[in-house]
């Protein structure tokens, strides 16, 4: 034995002198009552790296050596304290020293020689551990980086992070077979709880192993189904070979039923811990809060109050996974603040967002501890133990390097489960390593819930209300759609519009050519193009379209992100035929990122390809062409409207069809009917012309004066209506007829037959078209009239001159004047009896047509007689 070493055997630290104990070939550590460094060997400091100046007068649990501050290890110092009697020898495994280190721990009372009563522990090395290739690789590549070079993110969503093989050295697992329950892995660290060799435990009952009321339990759980998905059994247990009270839980997946055992505290005054009273105040804080912002603040104070994390912040993602510090409550003297900083969706990446949201919580208490590996029984086959659900569970070496480029040691995640989807996470950081004791992490586990709670109940209250005002409107619209014809009018031009929907400041319909806008919108062809585009891009069946970056999909609308950034469309009918579209404004915004989101990771080296970005510092990026995304219930809402639309469509169509096939009958109808008319009209015009021929032949064989001029004035009456016929037929309709022509042409005849000498002056409005009833009517009257003027006021020499206009009166009126040259009507005319000429039948003839169409006569000398029907 060297002269400089003290043999072990019967070693009375409390009579060495300080450079006796320097001497000694192990680490001797002397506490006072506090746990303050009061001794330090140089042997102690050999082992972990620390001068003896650095550590005298510190506290060794919290500030040397914080990962001892564990029930492991502190909770024995402060049990033995509380006894009066310390006496104990334990392994433990040093993370942090220069070089992982299992020792030999032995902790007794004693009294040093230069300060007094003492803790002695006495550090007895055992080996030297490597961290498990992973460590060593992330640390021999942190050592040779010589540059950072962004790299395939994707590489870390490969990462198997559920089958570490491996638990954190806080507890001890065994799994068992699901249905026969015997041992077919443990944790090598098992030896604290069970012999492991003697017998083996591989193949052993695990009732052989653990209490039989605690097997029973997750017997009888198994057999109700009640132990899979992320549900456990949770006992404390006294073990019967060790006497330290065990806080047990067991859960079952994929054939394995896992129980996990942690030492638990003493004593509950030992470390921090929540009670039901701490949590129910702080679960009633949170119920106050009105707002997402005010839940989020208090949740965050309350839980780094429950758990004594350093910091704890409440961490929301966004609809592409990146990830937003939205509360933070923090000690003083942290200085680096991640309130409103943004996190890449690369920081948390797929597989783990995937493990969150199946099992809620994950606390590591010391990042640089060292793994406990599992060691599998030699039956229990070569598949890896998925450790999905395991509570203590080794975390990821990259996410570890990522908690050291942070600057975190003790970290804390618990999911924040919103309407069954990860809404974000409830994060505790520690600049130390930090534990918590199982209460506690329940407590904290029990009042994020809480906050999910709260957080659905404000943003289902928010989206509720704003989604009644909506459909309000969507049901304006659509009782207005039923009452309409033309469903573009009725969304684009009544008092309530698509521009009342969504936040929207420009809509617009495109059907077929037709582009129909409002509000704030780029110009009709420029959207006719984008209706092109949308229907050449969106898959068969898919319908509807959303961005809030629409530039970055379509170039060609750059020119007017300022009022179309974001654009929501959604097809009316499976032709895409008509087509709505909503327009959102570009809104500019300025995002601060917690580091540089284009290097998510960095290149590693040797064993490891991958490392995560070692900087957070605040990176700034100005966004453009984004404007606010769209929900998810206005897109739902848009479809609903256009499938409203859609049977609107489909009504009119049905109706334009029927009218259309009316049409064309009505069509055809009206071209048989005026085929039909015209030929009638034809004939009876060719025989009345015949009639009145054959009455000129009978008046030309006649001698008798007053029977010649009987025969002449039924000719021109049969003449009269034959012309209306004949300009009944030249025209283009088959009701209506030209009077001015149809009087000209009457005119004519009539003074051919009245002989030489009789002349008649015409002036005709032309165009006046009056119906053929009226025609027919006007022109017998006119007949009668021009015929009398020729034959009762002719001049001494026989012939006369009839002035004959035909004008509008009014409104459906026309006005027909009749005038001679002649002497007059005397006074008496009007009184039939005293009434020589004029009251036969001429003059009752004149009187049934004016009657039939009811029409006026006013008689005037002017000086010659004049007559001004009006009809």
């Amino acid at each position: 034995m060297p002269p400089n070493q003290v043999p072990e055997s019967g070693l009375d630290l409390d009579v060495l002198a300080s450079d006796a104990l320097d001497r000694l070939d192990k680490g001797v550590i002397g506490l006072d009552a506090d746990g303050t460094v009061v001794v330090f060997s140089e042997g102690a400091s050999a082992l972990s790296g620390l001068s003896r100046e650095s550590v005298l007068g510190r506290n060794y649990f919290r500030e040397v050596m914080p990962g001892t501050n564990v029930p492991s290890f502190r909770g024995r110092f402060l049990a033995g304290s509380r006894r009066g009697a310390l006496d104990e020898s334990f392994d433990y495994v040093f993370g942090r020293l220069p070089q992982p280190l299992r020792a030999r721990v032995h902790m007794r009372h004693g009294t040093a020689a230069e300060t007094g009563p003492v803790t002695w522990l006495t550090i007895d090395p055992i080996e030297s551990l490597g961290a498990g290739l992973s460590r060593e690789a992330v640390m021999a590549a942190i050592g040779r980086r010589a540059r950072a070079e962004p790299v395939d993110a994707s590489h870390c969503e490969r990462e198997p992070i559920h089958i570490p093989g491996s638990i954190q050295p806080n507890a001890v697992m065994i799994a068992a077979d699901a249905e026969t329950l015997e041992v077919l892995a443990y944790s090598a660290n098992v030896g604290e709880i069970v012999d492991a060799s003697d017998p083996p435990l591989a193949g052993r009952p695990l009732d052989e192993v653990l209490p039989r009321d605690f097997v029973a339990l997750v017997r009888d759980r198994l057999s109700a189904g009640t132990l899979v998905d992320g549900h456990s059994a949770r006992r404390r247990l006294t073990l019967t070979d060790h006497g330290a009270p065990y806080y047990a839980v067991a859960h079952a997946h994929a054939g394995r039923v896992i129980v996990e055992l942690e030492l638990e505290p003493e004593s509950a005054d030992d470390f921090p811990t929540a009670s039901q009273v701490d949590t129910e105040l702080a679960v009633g804080r949170l119920r106050e809060a009105g707002t997402l912002v005010e839940a989020a603040r208090i949740a965050a104070l309350e839980i780094r109050a429950l758990t004594g994390f350093e910091a704890v912040l409440v961490y929301r993602f966004d609809a592409d996974w990146n990830g937003e510090a939205v509360a933070e409550d923090k000690v003083p003297n942290w200085s680096r603040s991640l309130l409103g900083l943004r996190f890449p969706a690369s920081d948390i990446p797929a597989q783990a967002r995937a493990l969150y949201t199946r099992a809620k919580n994950r606390f590591v208490i010391d990042r640089d501890s060292v793994p406990v590996g599992l060691v599998a029984a030699p039956g229990a086959g070569n598949g890896p133990i998925d450790l999905t659900f395991a509570q203590h569970r080794t975390l990821s070496p990259i996410h570890l390097e990522y908690q050291r480029n942070l600057g975190v040691n003790g970290s804390m995640s618990i999911s924040i489960m919103v309407e069954g989807r990860l809404w974000g996470l409830m994060i505790g950081h520690h600049r130390r390593p930090h534990y918590v004791t199982p209460e506690t992490r329940s407590a904290a586990t029990v009042l994020t819930d809480a906050f999910a709670m709260r957080v659905q109940e404000i943003e289902s209250h928010r989206l509720w209300t704003e989604r009644q005002a909506h459909l309000a409107v969507e049901g304006r619209l659509v009782r207005g759609l039923t009452r309409s014809d033309d469903f573009v009018a009725a969304l684009t031009g009544g008092t309530v519009t698509l521009l009342d929907l969504f936040s929207a400041t420009g809509a617009g319909i495109v059907s077929g050519d037709r582009v129909t806008l409002i509000g704030q919108v780029p110009p009709a062809d420029e959207v006719a193009r984008i209706a092109g585009w949308l229907r050449e891009r969106l898959q068969a069946g898919e319908t509807q379209y959303s961005t809030s970056n629409f530039t970055a999909a379509y170039p060609e609308a750059v020119p007017y992100r300022e009022i179309a950034s974001g654009l929501l469309a959604a097809f009316v009918d499976e032709s895409r035929e008509n087509l709505l579209v909503w327009f959102r404004p570009e809104v500019p915004s300025t995002v601060t990122w917690g580091g540089d989101p284009r290097k998510p990771v960095l290149a590693g080296s040797g064993p490891v390809a991958l490392l995560p970005r070692r900087s957070f510092e605040r990176w700034v990026e100005e966004r453009t062409g984004f404007a606010s995304a769209w929900a998810e219930w206005q897109i739902q809402l848009a479809g609903s409207l256009a499938e409203a639309v859609e049977g609107v469509v489909l009504r009119q169509r049905r109706k334009i069809d029927e009218l259309t096939g009316l049409l064309v009958e009505k069509e055809r109808l009206l071209e048989q009917k005026d085929l039909l008319t015209r030929e009638i009209d034809h004939r009876v015009k060719n025989s009345l012309q015949i009639v009145s021929a054959f009455l000129q032949m009978q008046r030309r064989q006649i001698t008798d004066a007053e029977a010649r001029q009987a025969f002449a004035d039924t000719s021109a009456r049969v003449m009269s209506v034959a012309r209306v016929h004949d300009s009944l037929y030249q025209a283009e309709r088959f009701d209506e007829v030209d009077l001015g022509q149809t009087i000209e042409n009457l005119c004519n005849d009539l003074a051919g037959l009245a002989g030489n000498g009789h002349a008649v002056d015409l002036s005709a409005e032309p165009g006046l078209m009056v119906p053929y009833r009226k025609a027919v009517a006007l022109s017998l009257i006119a007949t009668e009239l021009v015929t009398n003027a020729f034959k009762y006021a002719a001049n001494p020499t026989g012939g006369g001159r009839v002035e004959v206009s035909v004008s509008a009166s009014g409104p459906g009126e026309v006005q027909l004047r009749v005038c001679d040259d002649g002497a007059g009507l005397p006074d008496d005319w009007a009184d039939a009896k005293a009434r020589g000429k004029g009251s036969g039948l001429g003059m009752k003839l004149i009187r049934a047509m004016l009657d039939q169409i009811n029409a006026r006569l006013d008689v005037a000398n002017n000086p010659g007689a004049c007559f001004t029907i009006t009809a």
